[in-house]
């Protein structure tokens, strides 16, 4: 390969606007990761953090340029590290592997929460519960139906993605929720989806599909701990809201 394509398949001369980086990049790019040892995260910038996930994926290539363009397009890191894959795909400079560097990020995050999430009582570590369903739905862009199924110790069972919907609506079935929890053995439910809008608000719809699921699950020794609403602006829980 010549010195003047980018690693990412993509002829670095023929991309406008991302010409192939002068030798200084590789100062800089110590220098970040230097500041990331050493103060951590919580010193960059969103687009400093991202530029240190691009790295690998385009070793050859100033990518501060390309960072700036992604937070701008998308609004923030964890957006851009959540967004779909057809969408970044859109970003003149950013190929298949970038994309794929960026997704890892995604699903690392995801799964440490998950992991946390499963070492401990589910209700005595709510804020664990929060962290994980927004990790894992907040920034979708599609409704998503979730439900953590809990054992009577409130330990988690299962963790399952029950339906995936539109932009703005998500199909779900009473009675195919309870069967699931009895197949499982699960004393307790944690309803979870969001709102691809970023507004976490409940709406009517869901608050009636609440009570719904609560009226066939009680009887049958069920409990229904919460019915979470996540989003990119925050979460709703309908317990506290008295929703339910």
């Amino acid at each position: 390969m010549s010195a003047s394509m980018a690693v990412d398949g993509k002829d670095s001369h023929k991309l406008p606007g991302f010409a192939e980086a002068p030798p200084h990049y590789h100062g800089h790019r110590e220098r970040l990761r230097d500041r990331f040892r050493g103060v951590g995260a919580d010193a960059l910038s969103d687009y400093e953090l991202l530029e240190l996930v691009l790295f690998r994926a385009l070793p050859r290539r100033d990518v501060k340029p390309l960072a700036k363009t992604l937070i701008g397009k998308f609004g923030s890191f964890a957006e851009v590290v959540h967004a779909p894959p057809t969408r970044l795909g859109e970003v003149e400079g950013l190929g298949e592997a970038a994309i794929t560097e960026i997704k890892l990020i995604a699903a690392a995050a995801s799964r440490v929460a998950k992991g946390q999430l499963k070492q401990r009582t589910v209700l005595s570590s709510w804020s664990a519960v929060i962290e994980y369903c927004r990790a894992a739905m907040a920034f979708a862009d599609k409704e998503q139906f979730r439900i953590l199924f809990l054992d009577k110790r409130n330990q988690l069972i299962a963790d399952e993605l029950q339906q995936v919907g539109t932009i703005d609506h998500t199909p779900v079935y009473p009675r195919e929720v309870v069967k699931r929890a009895l197949e499982l053995s699960a004393t307790a439910i944690i309803m979870v989806h969001n709102h691809p809008s970023g507004d976490p608000t409940p709406s009517t719809a869901d608050i009636q599909m609440t009570k719904s699921i609560v009226g066939i699950a009680n009887p049958l020794g069920i409990s229904v701990h919460d019915h979470i609403i996540v989003g990119k602006n925050g979460h709703a829980s309908l317990k506290g809201l008295r929703l339910m």
